[in-house]
């Protein structure tokens, strides 16, 4: 009988998303995948597109803006703790941290992250800021 997994946040990421923000991976199962994510102040992801999965994030801390497009549809989201948001497969997202802290959420891949050649770049309302792959 499995009773489940449990797990620290770890201290450090473990790798820097193909959006360009620090992944912190939580745990797994078949049905999807959890990881912690952030954004320094003052930055600004790189735009992509998700060729398989869908999103839900949870915003813990911090303050910013979320840019999500799919050809003519586009919607800008408020960031803050407590707010919700969903990204589906295929639409296009963005996001940016405030200037005066990190921008910190949890997310749910759906099914759970493929790997590297999952994201694929896109066309964002933003200049990115972000260092990484």
């Amino acid at each position: 009988m499995d009773t489940g997994a449990t797990q620290a946040l770890p201290h450090d990421y473990d790798v820097l998303a193909p959006d360009g923000s620090e992944v912190r991976v939580l745990l797994a199962r078949r049905g999807g995948s959890m990881a912690h994510f952030r954004l320094p102040p003052g930055q600004v992801s790189r735009a992509v597109r998700h060729r398989t999965v869908e999103e839900i994030w949870y915003i813990l801390s911090g303050t910013g803006e979320m840019w999500r497009g799919a050809g003519c549809d586009q919607s800008f989201a408020t960031l803050s703790a407590g707010v919700c948001l969903a990204i589906p497969v295929g639409v296009a997202f963005q996001f940016r941290a405030s200037d005066d802290a990190p921008l910190e959420a949890v997310g749910i891949t759906m099914p759970p992250w493929p790997g590297p050649d999952e994201a694929e770049p896109a066309e964002g309302p933003w200049k990115e800021t972000c260092v990484g792959p």
